[in-house]
C-alpha cells in the first residue's frame, strides 16, 4: 500500500485578495486529498524568517518576508497518498510563465513575486511547516465518506 503523507499548503496574501482561496481548496478536494487544518492568518515577521530561512541568503528575502507579512494567508493541511508531489504538479513551477495550463500558477498566476500559493517540497518539509504554522489541536483527523472510493 502507497505511504500516506502530509503536506502544507498556503495561500499566499495575493491569492487572498484576489479571491481564489475557494478554487484552490476545490483543486485538491477534487484531486482527493484530505483537508485536515485551515485557518486564515495574519503572520508575522518572525514566522516568515523562520518559514523561508532557508532563502535567508537570497537578495529577494526581504522582499518575500515584507510580502508574506502583506496581507493574510490561507493556511493548510492536507494528507494523501503522494499528496507531496501531486500537490508540487497541482501548483506548477515557481515561475508562473514556466508553469503549465491547468496548473494553479499556470491558470491564476503571472510574476514569480506573486505566485498565489506555497506548498512543501517533500514529506519531511510538510511535517516541519504543519508544526510552524499550526499549533496542537488545531489538526482534525477525520475520515472522509468518499475515502473507500479513493483507495484500494
Amino acid at each position: 500500500m502507497d505511504q500516506v503523507e502530509e503536506t502544507y499548503i498556503m495561500v499566499k496574501p495575493d491569492g487572498v485578495q484576489r479571491g481564489l482561496v475557494g478554487e484552490i481548496i476545490s483543486r485538491f478536494e477534487k484531486k482527493g486529498f484530505k483537508l485536515t487544518g485551515l485557518k486564515l492568518f495574519q503572520c508575522p515577521k518572525e514566522l516568515a524568517e523562520e518559514h523561508y530561512k532557508d532563502l535567508s541568503s537570497k537578495s529577494f528575502f526581504p522582499n518575500l518576508i515584507e510580502y508574506i507579512t502583506s496581507g493574510p494567508v490561507i493556511c493548510m493541511a492536507w494528507e494523501g497518498v503522494g499528496v507531496v508531489a501531486s500537490a508540487r504538479k497541482l501548483i506548477g513551477s515557481t515561475n508562473p510563465l514556466q508553469a503549465e495550463p491547468g496548473t494553479i500558477r499556470g491558470d491564476l498566476a503571472v510574476q514569480t513575486g506573486r505566485n498565489v500559493v506555497h506548498g512543501s517540497d517533500s514529506p519531511e518539509n510538510g511535517k516541519r511547516e504543519i508544526a510552524l504554522w499550526f499549533k496542537e489541536g488545531e489538526i482534525c483527523q477525520w475520515t472522509p465518506a468518499q475515502a473507500p472510493w479513493l483507495r484500494e
